[in-house]
């Protein structure tokens, strides 16, 4: 019987890759897919092969594009005096859907992969400030007090977005670390 399904277990075993798909969920999309929606799943297909061999990483800020330069980089319109520092490609695509920010873009990836140089280049561009939007932890900190000193000799303001407590979060719920945060960062009413 296993032999027989050996298509069938390839694809679940395929849709387990994603993240925060576990072994019921992928059993569940795979059979769906296969059995209830066949045209789904070869649209699906097709739009997965079509963005794996139409898209790349922005020349510039490393963001999604299916250009060497992205829209967001080449936008003339956009405010070219802040850069905010964001840990991946996704964190942008958040920020832009919600119209939270109107400035520029750096993926950051990791430590290893960060090329200083060429952060550099975008800040002497004319950024005045460089907003850091990371994940607050030990590790990220140092890398923004990493990236403070490499860029110290460029006149441009640093700052981070805002840390601590999330609404609608009991005090008791939250970590450390957001406790002392939000002390820290406090603002007068």
């Amino acid at each position: 019987m296993k032999r027989s399904l050996e298509k069938f277990n390839t694809l679940v075993d395929a849709l387990q890759q994603l993240p925060s798909i576990g072994q019921k969920s992928a059993t569940r999309l795979a059979y769906h897919l296969v059995m209830h929606d066949t045209f789904g799943a070869l649209k699906l297909a097709h739009a997965i092969e079509n963005a794996i061999t139409s898209l790349k990483k922005c020349r510039s800020c490393g963001g999604i594009s299916e250009d060497e330069i992205c829209e967001i980089c080449s936008d003339e319109h956009r405010n070219h005096e802040i850069l905010c520092i964001v840990e991946n490609a996704k964190e942008i695509l958040m920020f832009e859907e919600n119209g939270l920010f109107d400035g520029r873009y750096f993926v950051l990836g990791s430590i290893e992969e960060l090329d200083i140089a060429h952060l550099r280049s975008i800040v002497q561009s004319g950024i005045k400030e460089v907003i850091f939007a990371l994940t607050p932890s030990i590790s990220n900190q140092g890398v923004m007090l990493y990236i403070e000193d490499k860029l110290l000799d460029c006149d441009v303001r640093f700052s981070r977005i805002a840390q601590g407590v999330p609404t609608g979060v009991s005090l008791e719920n939250v970590d450390i670390l957001s406790l002392i945060k939000a002390l820290e960062d406090r603002v007068s009413i």
